[in-house]
Formats: structure tokens, sequence, C-alpha cells
């Protein structure tokens, strides 16, 4: 069965190398279920700028407090209007070792949260 989660909101920074969220091993502490039969499924992100500046921002999935080469999977530099959002829908699985990874051009301009499910395998 899924469990709807959310996480955020929560202030982006200028160090692109922030843990923004962990794959779902807590999730499966205690209830008898192996963190490698447990996954998350993001479904919504939202990135939200309040304020009267352009501002950028960059996301990465991987491994801890890393935003390597080829593993961009959201928004690489992308500008996100004074006063407005942007919003991204899909699937984009993570699993028990990734991490989203990532942050902004300006120091707290922006902030991020979401939307997905918890699942096993």
């Amino acid at each position: 069965m899924d469990k709807p989660f959310r996480f955020g909101p929560t202030a982006l920074t200028t160090t692109l190398t922030t843990n923004i969220l962990k794959g779902p091993v807590q999730a499966a502490a205690g209830v008898g279920i192996a963190a490698q039969d447990i996954y998350m499924m993001l479904r919504h992100i939202r990135i939200v700028n309040k304020t009267a500046a352009v501002a950028t921002f960059s996301l990465w999935l991987g491994a801890t407090g890393a935003n390597v080469a080829g593993t961009e999977v959201i928004g690489l530099g992308l500008s996100v209007p004074a006063y407005s959002k942007e919003d991204w829908y899909g699937y984009l699985r993570m699993d028990a070792a990734d991490y989203l990874v990532g942050g902004a051009g300006t120091a707290t301009a922006l902030t991020i949260q979401g939307e997905g499910v918890l699942a096993v395998v």
C-alpha cells in the first residue's frame, strides 16, 4: 500500500550540495520492512520565489552532499521569476541510498516543498 508523504517547505541556501530529501530508510525502521524493499516516488516539487528579483535553483539526485555531473534532475540553474513559483510533476523514484541535493543562486530567496508516496517493492 502506498503512503502519502510531504516534505518542506524549506528555504534553499547557496550551498548547492545541501541534502534536501533523503531516501526512505527511516520510514522502514521498526516496521519489519527491509530498507531495500521500500522507496519514495516523488510526484510534485514546488519552488517558490518570495523576493522581488529572479532567482535560480538546481537539484541533483545521488549520494549525500554530492552534485556530480550527470546526476542533474530538475532545474539546473532554472530561473524562477519574482514572486512566482516553478512546479515540477513526474515520477522520480528515490531508493534507500538516494538523496535529493541542491540549492539556489540567492540565499533564502527560494523555498522548496514537495509530495509523493512511500511504497514497498
